[in-house]
């Protein structure tokens, strides 16, 4: 019998698998373990609106904070996942509390990544949390210039936004082109230009070798023996699951959690789903992904394994950025080595064994959208119009 389910990490996954928990008849304890010390919130805005002080802390929360007692979720605060024993069915909090459950859900998340050999020195952010939003906002508030290291969409989003703000940016990105593993080359080249018409000093090919400054960051060293002046650093290079309080589990760990299509671990009634899951999808294999709609899927889907359905996880994958007065969208999954065809104006599609599997767009989101059937249904490609 299932009379407790802990949720590991208040992330926007953990919190959607404890509400589909609710929704679907659990009525046992429901234990939310979240490592920072505030009320669960919303990631994607601290690269864009909350990042520029259009958004409030109240509009940032993903729930008001009396919406978990109201369901009857145990929210923990400040309460670090230290250790999992799966065979006793215990899990451990950095502060020594051990927690026995009946069903368990790893929603633990990804965290940046940190270039190997690159200092730290004061005014280097990577944006993850509100607490790093929050600090990079202030220095913001104080008209540096901006270095921000790594083009795919968080560095994209932020140079955006300091460039809305007035700030003076470069964009340093190793690819040929921005947001490349997403859009592809054409449409990423169209991400350059968008940025360059906008002010950001956009260098892409560029590899960042190390910073410079005295306590403080003032530059940063390219492999061309340049160096880019700033006061300010924002490095956006990946990020990685955070699974290291797994180490010991006995849990498949690669590169995530490893789940079958259910969202299933090999041990009966654990979990895992959001950016730290590396599940089985039935099309494409085992892959992690970690952007939004997928987060708020993958939670609900474990929830629902946890609670006896037997569903495959199957998305079509969808992300979205806003960047300037632009739209930029992409379905599917897209693997490296798929062919790139341009379909319309802004519109990409990537076709692998002659079957669509994967389209980009900017500013072209009806146009992607209805080609949401034929990605999900693995169609063939459509030709090009316009």
């Amino acid at each position: 019998m299932t009379e407790r389910i802990v949720v590991v990490g208040a992330s926007l996954a953990g919190v959607h698998a404890a509400e589909e928990l609710r929704a679907g008849g659990f009525l046992g304890q429901l234990v939310l373990l979240s490592a920072e010390n505030e009320i669960p919130y919303d990631r994607p805005p601290l690269s864009k609106a909350f990042l520029a002080g259009g958004l409030g802390e109240t509009e940032l929360a993903l729930r008001p904070a009396d919406a978990y007692a109201a369901l009857g979720i145990e929210l923990w605060l400040g309460a670090q996942a230290a250790g999992l024993d799966a065979a006793s069915r215990r899990v451990r909090t950095a502060d020594g509390e051990v927690l026995p459950f009946d069903g368990l859900v790893i929603a633990t998340g990804s965290r940046p990544r940190w270039p190997a050999g690159l200092p730290r020195l004061d005014g280097m952010y990577t944006l993850r949390t509100a607490a790093d939003a929050r600090a990079l906002a202030a220095d913001f508030a104080r008209s540096p210039s901006v270095a921000v290291l790594g083009g795919g969409f968080i560095g994209a989003e932020v140079a955006a936004t300091a460039r809305k703000l007035g700030l003076d940016v470069t964009l340093l990105e190793a690819a040929p082109s921005l947001m490349e593993r997403g859009l592809g080359r054409e449409l990423g080249d169209v991400a350059v230009g968008i940025h360059r018409d906008n002010g950001v000093d956009v260098r892409c090919g560029a590899s960042v070798v190390g910073a410079t400054g005295s306590g403080r960051v003032d530059g940063l060293l390219l492999a061309d023996g340049s160096r880019v002046a700033a006061d300010v650093v924002v490095v956006g290079v990946g990020n990685e699951p955070v699974t290291d309080w797994l180490a010991d589990s006995g849990l498949e760990l690669a590169d995530g959690v490893v789940c079958d299509e259910f969202c299933a671990t090999a041990v009966p009634g654990i979990v895992a789903a959001g950016d730290v899951a590396r599940w089985r999808h039935p099309r494409h294999g085992l892959m992690r992904t970690e952007h939004h709609a997928n987060a708020v899927e993958q939670g609900m889907a474990a929830a629902r394994t946890l609670l006896g359905a037997r569903e495959p996880f199957a998305p079509v994958g969808y992300v979205w950025s806003d960047q300037y007065e632009h739209k930029i969208h992409t379905l599917g999954f897209r693997r490296p080595g798929d062919e790139a065809r341009m379909l319309a104006p802004g519109l990409t599609g990537f076709v692998r064994d002659g079957r669509l599997v994967a389209a980009a767009g900017i500013d072209a989101r009806r146009e992607l959208m209805r080609l949401r059937g034929t990605i999900d249904q693995g169609g063939p490609c459509p030709a090009r119009t316009g």
